[in-house]
């Protein structure tokens, strides 16, 4: 089918989709149907089926679209080319500035990559799924960095990288786009306005849980707005009206955010009904409030059977409803703390290229020696701890005098030293060197004994891995069990702007440890931020890089130094 059509100079959508609806074709055969709309969103799925329930949430809560495409098997079109079409065809007047987008098989992530970006910086903003992101057993990996870097973790620094927003589900997707329709907080500081106690302390943990805030109200200006409120309101943020609160006092509410409260950045306005009165005047000054602020507010009605009629109101005039508050809240931060895509160009630090190029064009497939490892290391610009190769008792223990107790010894051979008992840490004296020589002479594969000085401060851990089509996955973050155990390691793709590289570091659970905590010396993470860099020039100028480890690097004050690494071509 897909030669027939290429053969006819055709284009083939699919098969196994529902097709297209644009403002030129609507060649869709299921319902719901969406009335197209100038400033709805595209919408492009690679499931058919998906897209229709996709719609029909949107629908529901008022979301509107601009165009749908389905690509199902993508025999000849994908969901990148469609981004390239979106793009190519940008019109600043016509198009659409919200894309959603659910994908299960990215084919080029380079060109998905492009015109992601491309559109972002023409002012679209994009919201994605991307399924089957977890999917186990893939790769076999031979290193940390293979065993962490997930299919999840590369479409995370992908969409990063573009300024997309990660969604996790069709609901999650709904509340982006529709978030999507406000202009961006200018802060994080949110008010919520609520008659009903409970979901507004749901709300309030999503919103503080994802970086936003709920900022107590200034006592004079709480005391000056509870004189319109009904006796037991309460002022302090959330803003609890009671449920006898009436739509002039939302209204009232809303003008005291608006013009006197300079620290809140955003509203939040949940109103619902127990189905014993109408709630449709209420409504209707909230409609007439969103058009009239210039903060955004953002609608929770919860109330879908009891309050049906009066939000089918309300969404008939443009407006869109977000009916759970915790997803509201998750998602609200999501868009806020999202990426956004650098202007500037990629500066990489200097690095002796043609030094690397000499190890690497002279080696075949497979693991370089230690030599090897430490000349690359040397040549990107990275210090390394003291160490020397012992290859009997009596060498072993002149190095240790030489270097001075106390001291680690590490098997030479295996690739994984502690996972076959290779290190041995904290050596005090000439009687201990002799035993852990002979200890670790006993291992498989051993050919030498490592003896480096023992080291103290926060260990950290910088890897790489590469991925097929997308290039190299960078990881950093701590090292040492926090690698091994508990995994707490952030990624971008290569290359990348340091500035995104800070973030990633601020996102980790163990943060505080790079700072300093609880009298334990911190590192400077602005050299270890120029570490991780140095490793990303090391893989553009060296792509044949498969994997590569450096764990530990030890970090102290304004000295961090690798301690041990293994790269694989």
């Amino acid at each position: 089918m897909a030669k027939v059509v290429a053969d006819a100079g055709g284009t083939l959508i699919g098969p196994n989709c529902i097709g297209i609806i644009n403002k030129n074709y609507h060649g869709v055969f299921t319902t719901p149907i969406p009335n197209l709309s100038q400033d709805g969103c595209d919408l492009i799925s690679s499931s058919g089926s998906t897209a229709v329930f996709i719609m029909e949430k949107a629908v529901s809560v008022g979301l509107r679209f601009s165009s749908v495409y389905t690509v199902g098997n993508a025999a000849q079109i994908s969901v990148e080319d469609i981004l390239e079409h979106l793009d190519d065809g940008f019109n600043p007047q016509t198009s659409s500035r919200i894309i959603m987008i659910y994908v299960e098989d990215i084919h080029d992530p380079q060109k998905f990559l492009k015109h992601a970006q491309s559109l972002i910086k023409k002012g679209c903003r994009i919201a994605a799924i991307k399924a089957g992101a977890t999917e186990a057993g893939s790769r076999a990996a031979s290193s940390h960095t293979g065993a962490m870097a997930s299919s999840d973790m590369v479409v995370r620094a992908l969409f990063r990288k573009a300024g997309i927003v990660y969604c996790s589900s069709r609901d999650e997707l709904i509340t982006v786009a529709s978030i999507f329709k406000y202009p961006p907080l200018e802060g994080p500081n949110i008010a919520v306005i609520t008659h009903a106690g409970g979901t507004a302390v749901l709300l309030t943990d999503a919103l503080e849980r994802g970086g936003l805030s709920v900022p107590p109200i200034p006592k004079d200006i709480g005391d000056e707005l509870s004189s319109y409120l009904d006796p037991g309101s309460s002022v302090m943020n959330p803003i609890d009206f009671l449920a006898t609160g009436t739509a002039d006092q939302l209204g009232i509410i809303i003008d005291y955010v608006e013009h006197k409260m300079d620290f809140i950045q955003g509203m939040v306005v949940v109103f619902g009904s127990p189905g014993l009165f109408n709630v449709k005047n209420v409504y209707q000054v909230l409609n007439v409030k969103m058009d009239v602020c210039t903060k955004p507010i953002f609608p929770v009605l919860p109330s879908v059977i009891n309050a049906h009629q009066e939000i089918d109101y309300f969404t008939s005039t443009g407006k869109i409803n977000f009916p759970d508050e915790v997803g509201l809240g998750i998602a609200l931060a999501q868009v806020y703390q999202r990426s956004k895509p650098k202007t500037a160009p990629m500066e990489l630090p200097g690095i002796e290229k043609q030094k690397i190029r000499s190890i690497i064009d002279t080696n075949p497939k497979g693991f370089l020696s230690v030599d090897q490892v430490s000349r690359l290391l040397h040549a990107i610009g990275l210090p390394q701890v003291i160490e020397n190769q012992a290859n009997d008792i009596a060498q072993a223990k002149k190095m240790a005098h030489q270097i001075g107790f106390p001291i680690v010894m590490k098997v030479v051979g295996p690739i994984h030293k502690t996972d076959v008992g290779g290190v041995a840490i904290n050596i005090q004296n000439e009687a201990a060197v002799t035993y852990h020589f002979q200890e670790l002479m006993k291992i498989k594969d051993a050919t030498g004994v490592l003896i480096q000085p023992m080291l103290s401060g926060v260990e950290l851990f910088i890897g790489a891995k590469k991925e097929d089509q997308y290039g190299h996955l960078v990881l950093f973050g701590l090292g040492g069990i926090f690698v091994e155990l508990f995994k707490d390691v952030r990624a971008v793709l290569s290359p990348c702007h340091k500035e995104e590289i800070h973030r990633q570091l601020t996102k980790l659970k163990g943060y505080k440890l790079l700072k300093g905590f609880r009298g334990q010396e911190g590192i400077d993470i602005d050299l270890f931020v120029e570490y991780i860099l140095r490793v990303i020039a090391l893989v553009e100028a060296a792509p044949e890089i498969q994997e590569l480890d450096i764990n530990p690097l030890f970090g102290r004050g304004r000295e961090i130094l690798v301690v041990d690494a293994r790269i694989r071509l």
